[in-house]
């Protein structure tokens, strides 16, 4: 069986190719603590594992209401991301809560 293109991290089930004999090899990095890696496992997948890495947070959104309570988010952009089994993104978003002070809140009209 090949991996070609296909190379999965961690333990999948559903990351394989048809072996010999109608058997399934895989190409998920667990296989090779299963030893049912496809042939190809070592020159398609092993190679340098990469992390994911991110920019700086952007700044803070205005408040979503401009009177009362609501909320503001950031954001940040994957620069790197993960290769072959690396470390996974970490959030790219973040909220949290606010209260709008808009100078016309609470008066009458």
């Amino acid at each position: 069986g090949s991996c070609r293109h296909r190379c999965c991290p961690g333990r999948n089930n559903a990351c394989w190719a048809p072996g010999p004999r109608r058997a399934h090899c895989y190409c998920d990095s667990y296989c090779q603590r299963t030893g049912d890696c496809c042939q190809d496992y070592h020159a398609t997948c092993h190679r340098t594992a990469v992390g994911c890495a991110v920019g700086p947070w952007g700044p803070w959104s205005g408040c979503s209401s401009p009177c009362g309570v609501g909320s503001r988010a950031r954001s940040r952009q994957v620069t790197v991301p993960p290769r072959h089994g690396g470390e996974p993104c970490p959030d790219l978003k973040q909220r949290r809560g606010c209260l709008g002070q808009h100078p016309t809140s609470g008066t009458a009209k």
